[in-house]
């Protein structure tokens, strides 16, 4: 039987496939508008939540007495999620990849003041073993440094105040309506690019469109079960694996070759993740909770 702490770590586990799937697809569709696959990332997201929540909340499913926290949450994660997609068209995969690492470093300290998460020496150790990892990875890629090497930083930023959000909110709120809103949002606001053009996709294209928004519901759910069971400093490392991912669909598919740099930054963002995990089912503590499960 799996702790929360666990069970939380298995669906962040989850959350970083899915989102690494996504970031490929993101990456290939840079012949089609943003606003259109942003469009694609929202609806089928809102598709997959109406299949998910409770048949009796069907009727009044935006009900919620923290529209005020929901907005902030949906902002950010539409900024951040913007900010990745123009990163992932216009710089190779890990390179992104790399650089949005350090978004755990901004939610660790952020979980201190936000949540009053107490973070103990092997979580800071792990956290400071990828932050090293991160900085040899891209070191070469910041002495050129352009202008989009800017979007995955707001990004981790972005995602950095998402992750607070999702805990707070999920203490009230379930996990479906959190990820649900956040679609709504993407949808909505995809659809005032329309005017400034859309490509009309082959049935392959399609459906490799439709998978963004699949994949990115799914994850965005998994991403907020994870941060409802678990402290956010506690999972968020785990997302770390992502480079792994990328790595190998660079080589694959773009014939990015990583450097003797870039897997040994691997290794190590990998061996941080590994670290939390191997404490949590050493000690095999639960985490103190009054979070209301639906």
């Amino acid at each position: 039987m799996l702790t929360k702490n666990q069970s939380g770590f298995l669906y962040m586990f989850m959350s970083v496939c899915a989102f690494s799937f996504m970031d490929l697809i993101v990456k290939w569709s840079a012949d089609y508008p943003l606003g259109q696959v942003l469009f694609f990332r929202g609806f089928f997201g809102v598709v997959i939540y109406f299949f998910i929540m409770p048949r009796d909340r069907i009727k009044n499913f935006y009900y919620t007495k923290r529209v005020g926290l929901h907005f902030l949450r949906c902002l950010f994660g539409f900024i951040a999620l913007i900010a990745i997609f123009i990163a992932l068209r216009n710089l190779p995969l890990a390179t992104v990849v790399s650089i949005s690492f350090a978004a755990p470093i901004f939610t660790t300290i952020f979980s201190i003041f936000f949540l009053s998460e107490k973070v103990g020496f092997y979580r800071w150790l792990a956290v400071s073993i990828g932050f090293i990892g991160i900085i040899i990875i891209t070191e070469p890629g910041l002495g050129a440094l352009n202008i989009y090497y800017i979007y995955p930083i707001i990004f981790c930023l972005g995602l950095s105040y998402v992750a607070i959000a999702i805990r707070q909110l999920s203490t009230t709120e379930p996990v479906w309506l959190i990820a649900l809103n956040f679609s709504i949002v993407i949808t909505l606001a995809s659809l005032f690019t329309i005017p400034f053009g859309w490509v009309m996709p082959n049935i392959q294209d399609l459906v490799l469109l439709c998978m963004i928004g699949f994949l990115g519901g799914f994850a965005n759910l998994w991403l907020s079960q994870s941060f409802k069971l678990s402290e956010v400093s506690l999972v968020s490392p785990l997302k770390y694996l992502a480079l792994v991912f990328g790595i190998i669909f660079g080589f694959l598919i773009w014939d990015e070759i990583p450097s003797i740099k870039t897997l040994l930054g691997a290794l190590l963002v990998v061996s941080s993740s590994l670290i939390i995990f191997k404490r949590e089912i050493f000690h095999k503590k639960e985490t103190p909770s009054n979070i209301r499960h639906e």
